[in-house]
């Protein structure tokens, strides 16, 4: 949720510093300024903001350009599949952090099951031929998706599963997305250590197809 944030205030060409911590070991400066603990936090003068649903809404209130359709129906209809990616997180993730080849393959089923509800909306819903999922713009659907997107490419890569080659309009939404810098720049450059790192300490089953990281 750090990087939507990020990939928002990038989008709209917001002026700011990041400051990564370390999730296991948090700072008690941090823990101060978070209520939750979690991240991510903005400081905005002497104000701190937590949670990303609100961070999010509140540099689309103050910041332009708008990210959000002016459309009633089409913003209310962007919040719900926002509101989605949870559910639509979990899926994607279930086929990476399994431990075992059995958890794995119904991993998979469960990607499935969220990716053809996807890829129904953008049939459906979207009502415009992309790239992103309002049209030629970035949105906050973008912001919130893109994310686990870039998660998952990193874990196909060593998958080769092929899994979104059946769903092809999320595909091409997903494309789109990792070939835009205001979604790849949005991540530290120590990204692709960091997921290694992460498969490797939940022991998951894919984690041999990544060179051990700290």
């Amino acid at each position: 949720w750090v990087q939507r944030a990020v990939i928002v205030m990038r989008a709209k060409g917001v002026e700011f510093d990041v400051t990564y911590i370390n999730l296991r070991e948090k700072p008690d400066w941090f823990l101060k300024i978070s209520p939750h603990g979690k991240v991510p936090v903005l400081k905005v003068g002497d104000v701190n903001l937590f949670e990303s649903n609100a961070i999010a809404e509140f540099v689309e209130e103050t910041v332009a350009p708008p990210l959000h359709p002016q459309d009633a129906v089409k913003r209310a209809q962007n919040r719900a599949w926002t509101d989605f990616v949870p559910t639509f997180s979990s899926g994607l993730s279930a086929t990476y952090y399994a431990k075992t080849t059995a958890e794995q393959a119904e991993g998979f089923d469960k990607a499935r099951a969220v990716l053809i509800k996807l890829e129904e909306a953008i049939a459906n819903q979207r009502g415009n031929d992309g790239p992103y999922f309002n049209g030629p713009k970035l949105s906050l659907v973008d912001a919130s998706y893109a994310p686990f997107f870039q998660r998952f490419a990193a874990a196909d890569e060593k998958m080769q599963s092929g899994l979104l080659n059946d769903f092809p309009l999320v595909k091409a939404w997903s494309d789109a997305l990792l070939a835009t810098e205001t979604v790849t720049g949005s991540v530290a450059e120590s990204f692709p250590q960091e997921f290694a790192g992460n498969m490797h300490r939940r022991g998951t089953v894919i984690a041999p197809l990544f060179e051990a990281a700290a």
